[in-house]
């Protein structure tokens, strides 16, 4: 049809890095899923208001997944330690602008993982593949001013920080501003 744009679907990929894989996740993948959602400090800063509620692993990893990826708006991965093939922390793309060819991601990981850049590391290879093999021109992440665990990811990511979206957000407690850091083609050059 003229003017407008095909859906697109959010592309198949599996990435690795010297510690970690990046798939898409599956069934078996419900129940580390919800644990990593249940965590008290993950849920602090998760994107979701309160009335959202816990977040089912199963309906996470199936439904939620597929309805994003027959979207075209995203998909959700999980990253796995390849040391001992553990799921630690989830990926998701959201916000995906098809024509921009611009996209956000979003992640949480395990309590048991944190502070070793498993993040940091996820989040730029997929980034990388993304841009690299998908022809994404812009990817995003907004972080919540507080979370300085997630701003140190975005800079370990590469990402560099752009300014402040005042009352863009929500986390758990209420309505946040957003700092966007971006991760753009010319990054890579």
């Amino acid at each position: 049809m003229r003017g407008q744009l095909p859906l697109r679907k959010f592309p198949v990929l599996r990435v690795s890095t010297p510690r970690v894989h990046v798939r898409q996740l599956a069934d078996d993948d419900a129940k580390p899923v919800t644990e990593i959602f249940a965590d008290k400090q993950t849920q602090r800063w998760l994107p979701f208001p309160r009335d959202f509620g816990q977040i089912d692993g199963t309906s996470w990893c199936t439904e939620m997944a597929q309805e994003r990826r027959d979207s075209g708006a995203g998909d959700h991965y999980g990253i796995v330690r390849r040391e001992d093939d553990r799921l630690v922390g989830c990926l998701w793309t959201k916000r995906t602008d098809w024509g921009a060819k611009v996209t956000e991601i979003s992640y949480a990981v395990a309590p048991e993982a944190r502070g070793f850049g498993v993040a940091p590391e996820a989040v730029d290879a997929l980034a990388i593949a993304l841009i690299l093999e998908h022809g994404f021109q812009r990817i995003e992440l907004r972080v919540a001013p507080g979370n300085t665990a997630s701003r140190r990811v975005a800079e370990k990511a590469g990402f560099s920080y752009e300014g402040l979206l005042r009352n863009a957000g929500h986390v758990h407690s209420d309505r946040v501003d957003l700092e966007v850091w971006s991760f753009v083609a010319a990054d890579l050059h």
